[in-house]
């Protein structure tokens, strides 16, 4: 296990790429991968490793209800399965947070895939479809206690597949290490970019009604968290309109230590996004970024997230955004709408004497289980936070005529954008 903490054989050429994202290598037409059943499977891996599935839902009422398991291994310790779910509704300003360590962890559940996984506390069982017109969906059901309940079914949208960037089993995959064959760490994500949740949940007796549109990531990180990244935007926009509307993105920043010339050349960004339009999975977008090399602005294939407007916050000492931009452009995946595909969402999130729709400064190390707290604060000496933030947004979009009509002429979409500002170090 010390061996993963504390690494004594240097490589051969210390100046050799030491990370390897996932957009490498892949042309724009290359960078939509289907998902295979095995992509969401549980891997359950050792060693120190973090898998975790997470449904993000919006209720009409602009309230985000997010349900999210959470595999930890901490190299020769049993793993730490826990159920979280967080509940924010903008009207009231109301929060409900549950984290609950769960017993008796299963995948596959008897008669299921390792798409499926229970436990005491909850079961999430994959529905998988019954012919090409029907799209597949989850079932969750969680007993969080005598004041949380909840019962979910998630569907796809049916135009709207799972995907990874890249085809085939390594699809998906940015790696650590000078060998990408044997990779010291590695991170992964698969996506449902968009479905529709229905169900409710009971908050302290009182029942609520779930109905709205959502997204699914299976995601792995292969390695120490505190190692794997320094810095984490993530965006999740839903709207309704058109057919349905939601773009998505995720992206790491990578630590000093990895990068194109082996340590001390890091500060690597990787981006992986998408965008659903008239209901139709329209482009995936993968772009990394390196030091010092600025990025065209007219490139075929964007995929950013810029702080636009910042300052240092002095309860954690990070400078936090009061303004993001997101951007996606890529061709367009339809086979029967070829063209580029253009799509910008600025998110005001405000200052920090008044801010927008701020959810939580969240602590991550008050969070996280107490083995894994222990090392990751001790060894790495990180302070982790995340800012969490809940908006209603525009995004501001063109694209060919044939996924919405006059989208070719630019269109505007009033949604509900879900976003978070991670700092590891």
């Amino acid at each position: 296990m010390f061996s993963s903490f504390f690494s004594t054989s240097a490589p051969t050429d210390p100046h050799a790429p030491n990370f390897h994202p996932v957009s490498s290598g892949l042309q724009p037409s290359e960078l939509f991968g289907e998902l295979e059943p095995k992509d969401t499977e549980w891997a359950c891996p050792g060693g120190f490793a973090v898998e975790t599935q997470i449904f993000y839902t919006f209720l009409e009422d602009g309230t985000s209800l997010m349900c999210q398991v959470i595999h930890s291994s901490v190299g020769v310790w049993y793993p730490t399965i826990q159920f979280t779910c967080k509940i924010h509704n903008p009207n009231t300003g109301e929060t409900a947070w549950k984290s609950v360590n769960v017993a008796n962890f299963v995948t596959p559940p008897p008669g299921l895939d390792k798409r499926s996984s229970k436990a005491d506390q909850f079961s999430i069982t994959y529905k998988p479809s019954a012919d090409a017109s029907t799209p597949d969906g989850y079932t969750i059901r969680a007993n969080l206690g005598d004041d949380l309940q909840i019962s979910l079914d998630v569907t796809r949208t049916p135009d709207a597949p799972g995907f990874k960037v890249g085809k085939g089993p390594r699809g998906g995959f940015s790696d650590f290490g000078t060998d990408r064959a044997n990779p010291e760490g590695y991170v992964v994500h698969r996506f449902w970019p968009r479905y529709h949740g229905k169900g409710m949940y009971i908050h302290k007796g009182k029942a609520i009604t779930v109905n709205g549109p959502g997204m699914f990531v299976h995601a792995i990180q292969g390695m120490r968290p505190n190692l794997v990244a320094a810095r984490w935007n993530f965006a999740h926009f839903q709207s309704d309109a058109h057919g349905g509307v939601s773009a998505i993105q995720m992206e790491l920043t990578t630590t000093e230590a990895y990068g194109p010339k082996g340590a001390g050349s890091g500060f690597v960004t990787v981006n992986v996004g998408s965008l659903v339009l008239g209901g139709k999975l329209a482009a995936v977008t993968a772009e990394t970024r390196y030091p010092n090399e600025p990025l065209p602005e007219n490139a075929a294939v964007v995929s950013r997230a810029e702080h636009s407007k910042a300052a240092i916050d002095p309860d954690t000492g990070y400078k936090a955004p009061a303004e993001l931009v997101f951007r996606w452009a890529a061709p367009s995946v339809v086979a029967d709408a070829p063209g580029a595909v253009d799509a910008t969402l600025t998110v005001d999130v405000g200052e920090l004497d008044a801010p927008k729709g701020l959810i939580e400064k969240v602590d991550v190390l008050a969070e996280i289980p107490y083995v894994i707290k222990t090392m990751v604060n001790y060894v790495a000496g990180t302070k982790p936070y995340i800012y969490q933030w809940l908006n209603r947004a525009t995004l501001n979009v063109t694209g060919p005529d044939a996924l919405i009509p006059g989208l070719s002429g630019g269109l505007k979409v009033e949604g509900i954008v879900y976003n978070e500002a991670t700092f590891i170090s």
